[in-house]
């Protein structure tokens, strides 16, 4: 077995890891917040960018370099407009359904309340930060994981996803249930972004609109993340993620057979 991508992923997961490390400290001798929920930390969101793109660097040059930071522009990678639908409606479909779940649970959540003027700038600035995270994580890690096949990748990229925000989360005074029940959430998105990548298509963009959605979704449930279940929505992100890594393509239409001519005697 070629070693070489396993060694590059993980020196990619100790950079962005070191990278990082930095706005954990800072974070942590601040209370401020860059949005109800988000503490400080939340900038390190250009680390893994900023790892890969070091190591693109370091393995091809300026053109290795280039090449990554070009697949931010790779929308047209994705073949078909189910393709973009399942990548902006998946984690919505999930916080309504969570959304209604509770409700009918007879839970008191609030009404949605959010602008379209809102929900547009929030969209921008996730996607940007989305770019900068999958640029990481989808456009340098997974590619040189995607050969031991979307689980094996999903959960690996995931588990170290996950930890990567475990010091926010506890700056954040989540309990360590609460952050369970996230771990799930977030390796289940992670999952399914790797099979969508598979599916869609292999776009990094792709991937950061379908990360910007889910930061929407859960900003905006229903107000400013206020009532988010992780436990609720993560069983739901999970039951999403089994179905489509259980999914598998189509088999091709078996080739028409050849026209025989039958003998004269025949």
């Amino acid at each position: 077995m070629d070693k070489t991508p396993t060694r590059a992923v993980l020196a990619f997961f100790a950079l962005t890891i070191a990278l990082t490390a930095p706005f954990w400290v800072v974070s942590a001798v601040s209370a401020a917040q860059l949005m109800p929920g988000l503490p400080l930390a939340g900038l390190a969101v250009a680390c893994p960018a900023a790892a890969g793109l070091i190591l693109a660097w370091r393995r091809g040059g300026a053109a290795g370099g280039r090449a990554l930071l070009g697949r931010v522009f790779d929308g047209g990678q994705v073949r078909s407009l189910a393709g973009w639908l399942a990548l902006v409606l998946t984690a919505p479909a999930v916080a309504a359904a969570a959304f209604l779940i509770l409700r009918m649970g007879g839970s008191a959540v609030p009404d949605p309340a959010f602008s379209l003027t809102g929900t547009a700038a929030l969209f921008g600035v996730f996607l940007l930060g989305g770019l900068l995270e999958e640029l990481g994580w989808t456009g340098f890690a997974l590619e040189a994981l995607k050969s031991r096949g979307p689980l094996a990748a999903g959960l690996i990229i995931g588990a170290v996803w996950a930890a990567w925000h475990y010091p926010a989360l506890l700056q954040a005074h989540r309990s360590l249930a609460w952050i369970g029940w996230w771990t799930l959430w977030t390796m289940s998105l992670r999952l399914i972004m790797v099979r969508l990548y598979g599916l869609a298509g292999p776009s990094v963009f792709g991937m950061a609109v379908f990360h910007a959605m889910t930061n929407l979704s859960w900003q905006l449930f229903p107000v400013q993340g206020s009532w988010f279940d992780p436990r609720l929505n993560g069983l739901l992100m999970a039951g999403v993620a089994i179905a489509l890594i259980a999914m598998r393509a189509s088999p091709a239409p078996p080739p028409h057979a050849p026209r025989t001519t039958p003998s004269p005697g025949g």
